[in-house]
């Protein structure tokens, strides 16, 4: 159960990281945001990167194997990344619809998950 709730709180500080860093790329196209300097997209992105620390920093620590998780400190980095990777191609899909997956991306993205095969994988 601790991996479970420590890949779901990964996926979800995930998402808000997403956001935090490439949201803001949308605002021009909102009428609220047509106008807002670089302060205020910080501020905003800090904001949302605040969510994102709220299951960041708990989905560590429940998936720590020191601390009674399942995953080593190798382990749980190569979850993040891999979860990263595939909730922002998602991400691009849905919200940059001009940017298009090619097959070199998906290549690499197979290459990743062949990482975490790799890293799990007792040798």
């Amino acid at each position: 159960m601790r991996g479970f709730k420590t890949i779901l709180f990964l996926a979800i500080s995930n998402t808000f990281m997403t956001f935090a860093w490439y949201g803001h790329l949308k605002f021009k196209e909102y009428e609220w945001g047509k106008n807002l300097g670089l302060i205020s997209i910080i501020l905003i992105s800090w904001g949302l990167a605040f969510f994102e620390y709220l299951f960041q920093v708990p989905a560590n620590r429940l998936g720590f194997k020191d601390d009674g998780g399942p995953f080593t400190l190798v382990q749980l980095k190569t979850i993040q990344e891999a979860i990263t990777l595939t909730l922002f191609m998602v991400f691009t899909v849905v919200f940059f619809k001009t940017e298009k997956l090619g097959w070199n991306h998906l290549v690499g993205f197979a290459l990743i998950v062949l990482a975490v095969f790799v890293i799990f994988k007792k040798w």
